[in-house]
C-alpha cells in the first residue's frame, strides 16, 4: 500500500508542478508580452524550453524544501498522505487564485500546504519553525522590499542615461533587450520553481525510505519535475498575465526590461546565495511596481496592488487550511491512523 501512496504523491507533486507552470508563466513573460516585444505563443515557448534549463542548475532549494520545512514524517502509509494532503492544498489554493486571476505565490502554497498537513498529523512538533523564519518568513518580507526598490532604482539609471535620446529607438532597443530580460526571468522561475516540486518528491521518497536525508536528489526526480513545469509554462496563465501586464500599470519597453532584469537577480541571489524558496511572482509583481513608480505614484493602480498583497498574506494560512482538511479526510475515509 505504502507503494502505491509514494507513486500516487509522486503524480500528484507533478500535477502541481504543471499548475504552478501555468500559474506562474506570467511571471516570465507578462510583462515582454504586454510592451508587445514578445508574440504570447513564442515568449511561453521560450519560457518553457529557459525553465527547463532552470530546474538543472542547482539543488540548493529543493534541499530547503524536502529537509528545512517540516520534519520528515515516519516511514508510514500516514507520513505519506501528509506529503500528499500539503500537495493537494497548494493545488487547491492555485486553482482559487488561477480562477480570480491573482499573481499569489506557488511556493508559498507549497510551504502553506507542507506546514498545514504536518501540524494536522502531528501538531507544533511537525514544523521546523527556525527553518521557516530563516528560509521562508524572512525571504518573503525581503524580497519584494528589495525587488521594488531596485526596480526603481535601476529605471531611474535608465531613464538617466537615455534621456535625450529619441523616445521610439529606445522602446525598439528596449523591446530587443526584454527578450534577453525575460529568458533570464524564465530561467530564474525554473531554477526556482521546479526545484520546489523536487524538495517534496524528495520528502517523500525519504518518508517512504528510498532515499537517505543527507543524499541528492534523484537525476530522474529533476527530469520530470523540469518537464512538468515547462508543460505547465508552455499552457499559459492568460488571466494572471492580464494582471501583471496591464492592470498593475501599463508598462512600456523599458520598464518591462529593468522589472524583469531585477527580478531575475533576485531570484538567482536567493536561490544559489541562500537556497531561499522565494516566490517569483512576489518579486516580479513588486518590480513592476517599482518601475511604475518611477513615473509617479498614481500611474500605478493601487487598488489592484492592494488585492494582490491581500492575496499574498493569506496563501500560506489558506493553503495550510487546505491541507489541513485533505489530510483529516484521507485520515478518516483511508483509516490510516489508528
Amino acid at each position: 500500500m505504502e507503494a502505491a501512496i509514494v507513486v500516487a504523491v509522486v503524480v500528484v507533486a507533478l500535477v502541481f508542478d504543471y499548475t504552478n507552470g501555468f500559474h506562474d508563466a506570467a511571471n516570465a513573460v507578462a510583462t515582454s508580452i504586454s510592451t508587445r516585444a514578445l508574440t504570447p505563443r513564442v515568449a511561453l515557448a521560450m519560457a518553457a524550453v529557459m525553465n527547463f534549463v532552470g530546474a538543472f542548475l542547482g539543488t540548493e532549494v529543493a534541499q530547503t524544501v524536502g529537509k528545512g520545512v517540516i520534519e520528515a514524517p515516519e516511514q508510514s502509509a500516514s507520513g505519506l498522505i501528509v506529503v500528499m494532503a500539503g500537495l493537494l492544498g497548494a493545488i487547491t489554493w492555485n486553482l482559487v487564485t488561477w480562477y480570480f486571476g491573482l499573481p499569489s505565490s506557488s511556493s508559498h502554497a507549497l510551504i502553506g500546504g507542507l506546514v498545514g498537513a504536518a501540524l494536522a498529523a502531528v501538531g507544533t512538533a511537525g514544523v521546523q519553525w527556525l527553518g521557516i523564519v530563516t528560509k521562508v518568513v524572512i525571504p518573503m518580507v525581503v524580497s519584494p522590499l528589495v525587488g521594488f526598490t531596485v526596480a526603481a532604482l535601476l529605471m531611474v539609471v535608465i531613464m538617466w542615461v537615455f534621456r535625450n535620446r529619441p523616445a521610439g529607438r529606445v522602446d525598439r532597443g528596449f523591446r530587443f533587450a526584454q527578450t534577453i530580460s525575460a529568458a533570464a526571468m524564465a530561467l530564474g522561475h525554473g531554477l526556482q520553481d521546479a526545484q520546489k516540486t523536487m524538495g517534496v518528491i524528495f520528502l517523500a521518497l525519504l518518508t517512504y525510505g528510498s532515499v537517505g536525508p543527507d543524499e541528492d536528489i534523484p537525476v530522474w526526480v529533476i527530469v520530470v519535475a523540469a518537464t512538468a513545469i515547462s508543460l505547465g509554462t508552455y499552457s499559459g496563465g492568460w488571466r494572471i498575465m492580464r494582471t501583471l501586464g496591464r492592470r498593475i500599470i501599463d508598462l512600456d519597453p523599458p520598464r518591462g526590461f529593468a522589472a524583469e532584469t531585477t527580478a531575475a537577480s533576485v531570484l538567482y541571489v536567493m536561490a544559489m546565495g541562500f537556497g531561499a524558496p522565494i516566490s517569483t511572482t512576489h518579486t516580479i509583481t513588486s518590480s513592476v511596481m517599482g518601475v511604475g513608480a518611477t513615473r509617479r505614484l498614481s500611474a500605478v493602480r493601487w487598488g489592484v496592488a492592494r488585492s494582490i498583497v491581500v492575496a499574498w498574506v493569506v496563501t500560506i494560512p489558506a493553503a495550510g487550511a487546505a491541507a489541513a482538511l485533505f489530510y483529516w479526510a484521507a485520515h478518516y475515509l483511508l483509516e490510516v491512523l489508528p
